[in-house]
């Protein structure tokens, strides 16, 4: 019942965070909250250059004008959608100066923490039940690592397993950013959708990993982890690897229902043969668990022969079981940390694997981070400097495939690889290269 005149003035002193909230009110509130007249001044104020006191006279009547035609010829909200452009233009730009520098091992940004904090980005999942109705779970701990992050959420109010249909990881960044001041999470917010993932009959559908006296762990691809409560068979954490690499773009440039599609690679010109193969790649493999390292290592001038083509896969081996000077040992015994707000726990022969391979220019060509598991061989060992149980941890997707073989020595109590090899889909490489191997 208050006269629009007298909300309007109300409506004239918040900032811009206050106008977009309080236009969520109700219908009225919202044509209110769209007024170009308030959102001119705020636009003015962050954007026009300021004037001196001397131009102040002879620019006020220039000033006045432009503003009744700025006002009068707009659209109501035309304003309010151009502050916001600006602004997330402005924000788009610190970011990228952030990860414009690159790491010489990697291939990837070296700034990543600073990039995320620019942007204000989070990350949320949405548990979806059949009734539709949605669960919104934040609160979680951040893993950085070299090339990636290792989200964990946990809750004491998770769904019932049996009712959940769907998990979704948004990145979520607030729509205006203040630098001064941490993000708002009751502010307005934007959503970008990077995976969707399908939870029904997860014990049945999904790979069971590993177990404790505790939870049990089942991953889904890509990179999810869920652990599971032994006894009363519900939710206890649910853990998310995430590769730098296009990770900020998935975490902006997605939409709330569509996943940010990454444009095509432009091959060198010129250097494509197929007779000759891939050649001079390099791989940045990172194995961890969560809370410690394990392995961290650059492998340089990989190539793969025509005759390494079979099957549909290119073969690129990092590791030779014969080359024993290039046994690699690992730092302590492999387990993935976990913990919720009362319990904590470690579930051994479990670790995240982080592995970039990038192309003959340094450019990144087949990223990722997951969850991976080891399991035991049937075979003994046959290598006269190790005698020891074997263990294998594969790793599949659609670009590609990773299978690594270990040694345990139970004289020295560690793991040894012995044995590294990619086989990259030919499929992948015609698409990178625009050729056909």
């Amino acid at each position: 019942s208050m006269p629009t005149e007298i909300l309007l003035k109300i409506f004239s002193y918040l900032d811009a965070v206050s106008l977009l909230s309080v236009g969520c009110v109700n219908e009225h509130f919202y044509d209110l909250a769209n007024d170009n007249g308030i959102w001119l001044k705020i636009y003015s104020r962050c954007f026009q250059p300021r004037r001196t006191i001397w131009q102040m006279k002879s620019e006020q009547t220039e000033a006045v004008s432009l503003g009744c035609a700025a006002l009068h010829d707009k659209k109501p909200g035309y304003w309010k959608k151009e502050y916001i452009l600006k602004q997330t233009a402005a924000v788009k730009t610190r970011v990228m100066r952030l990860v414009k520098p690159l790491d010489p091992y990697t291939g990837l940004p070296f700034k990543n923490k600073e990039a995320i904090k620019a942007s204000g980005l989070s990350w949320i999942i949405v548990l979806t039940d059949k009734n539709g109705k949605e669960h919104v779970i934040e609160k979680a701990n951040l893993s950085f690592k070299d090339t990636s992050v290792t989200i964990l959420w946990y809750s004491t109010d998770w769904p019932c397993l049996d009712v959940v249909l769907t998990l979704k990881l948004f990145g979520v960044t607030p729509l205006l950013l203040d630098q001064s001041r941490s993000p708002n999470k009751n502010g307005p917010r934007r959503r970008s959708l990077i995976v969707e993932y399908h939870l029904a009959n997860l014990t049945e559908h999904s790979v069971a990993v590993g177990a404790d006296k505790l939870v049990r762990l089942f991953i889904l691809f890509p990179g999810l982890l869920v652990g599971v409560w032994k006894e009363k068979n519900e939710i206890a954490f649910v853990m998310v690897s995430l590769h730098y690499h296009q990770l900020l773009e998935r975490s902006i440039l997605g939409s709330a229902t569509v996943q940010y599609a990454p444009p095509p690679n432009q091959p060198v010109l010129d250097d494509i043969d197929p007779e000759y193969g891939l050649h001079d790649y390099s791989l940045h493999l990172d194995m961890h668990g969560r809370s410690c390292n394990y392995l961290c290592e650059t492998f340089k001038n990989l190539f793969c022969r025509k005759g390494d083509i079979a099957n549909g896969y290119l073969k690129l081996t990092v590791i030779s079981l014969k080359n024993n000077r290039k046994h690699l040992p690992l730092t302590g015994t492999l387990g993935l940390s976990w913990e919720t707000d009362v319990f904590k726990g470690n579930i051994k022969d479990c670790y995240v694997m982080n592995l970039t391979l990038l192309d003959e220019t340094g450019k990144p060509f087949w990223c990722f981070s997951a969850p991976v598991y080891m399991e035991l061989s049937s075979k003994a060992s046959g290598l006269y400097d190790y005698m020891g149980h074997i263990y294998t941890t594969d790793y599949a997707d659609s670009e590609g495939k990773v299978c690594v073989k270990l040694i345990w020595l139970e004289e020295t109590h560690e793991y040894v690889i012995v044995n590294l090899v990619l086989y990259v889909s030919t499929k992948k490489v015609n698409n990178w290269y625009g050729t056909n191997y």
